[in-house]
């Protein structure tokens, strides 16, 4: 059930979550709202009000799930500017901030450290960059790496750093890195659970009415089993594709139902599982 709606006011939804002013700003809506509804701030920048609702939904609830019907009447155009205003963001200005404030607080540290910490985070940019590229192109199959980079500068900074370091400074850091990591979690929620069904809906909309219209059956099909081994094995997206003689959008398809349906992304945890539910054996893996 969808908490929001036309009729509600611009302001009060954002006081349910702040956090959609980000996904606002993402679809140009950046005007002070006054008294205006939802459907007001649309109309007047251009964006579809459906598409927006469903948006707030997903961004601000981790729990919700597009029905069929809602993802009918969503607007591809309006999701893909904001994923791709996202990318801009991350790569022009939380990234660089981060990096920036990083080098300030990491002054007191020896040239060495200094040298291992930018090298990292030099790094990471050049992975983002690469990733969204990608991204733009075709559906990525998870945003793990992002993730867990950042998870690793946060650990870095919680535990390594010299104590004569400004505590001020590492508090507003961590707290950047973590509200970067929730808008992330949020992107890819976007991209997870309505970018890739909008697509399947164009390209197997029978298939996807089915799958939509049973949520029950989460068990992994003989296909999906034989792809997670696939996976398990080491194979990439391209070598699947030709090991089973199919595109590499239905690899990637598959690989997001495995995710969707046992709760893992990794490939080390995809193996884990497939060892632990008999699909192969631990002695077939180099």
């Amino acid at each position: 059930m969808m908490r929001f709606n036309r009729k509600m006011k611009m302001a009060d939804l954002v006081e349910h979550d702040f956090h959609l002013l980000t996904l606002c700003a993402r679809l140009g809506i950046e005007r002070s709202f006054g008294e205006q509804t939802v459907e007001a701030a649309c109309r007047l920048h251009e964006v579809d009000p459906d598409t927006f609702l469903l948006l707030c939904e997903v961004y601000s609830d981790p729990l919700f799930r597009p029905t069929l019907s809602q993802l009918r009447l969503c607007r591809e155009e309006d999701v893909l500017e904001y994923l791709h205003r996202s990318h801009d963001y991350y790569l022009e200005e939380a990234l660089p901030r981060l990096s920036a404030g990083i080098e300030t607080l990491t002054q007191p540290c020896t040239d060495a450290q200094k040298r291992v910490i930018r090298k990292f985070l030099a790094d990471f940019h050049h992975e983002l960059e690469h990733h969204f590229a990608s991204e733009e192109q075709s559906v990525i199959p998870n945003h793990a790496l992002i993730h867990e980079t950042l998870s690793d500068v946060k650990n870095l900074i919680l535990k390594s750093l010299p104590d004569a370091c400004d505590a001020r400074q590492r508090l507003d850091i961590l707290t950047a890195i973590y509200l970067l990591q929730h808008d992330i979690d949020r992107h890819t929620r976007i991209e997870d659970d309505v970018l890739v069904p909008l697509v399947r809906l164009q390209t197997a909309p029978r298939r996807l009415s089915y799958e939509y219209d049973e949520p029950e059956r989460e068990e992994l099909s003989a296909r999906e089993k034989e792809i997670l081994v696939s996976v398990a094995q080491g194979l990439l997206n391209k070598e699947i594709a030709d090991k089973h003689n199919i595109s590499i959008n239905t690899v990637i398809t598959h690989r997001k139902n495995i995710t969707r349906k046992i709760g893992i992304k990794t490939v080390a945890g995809l193996t884990a599982y497939a060892i632990l539910n008999n699909l192969i054996d631990i002695n077939t893996i180099e």
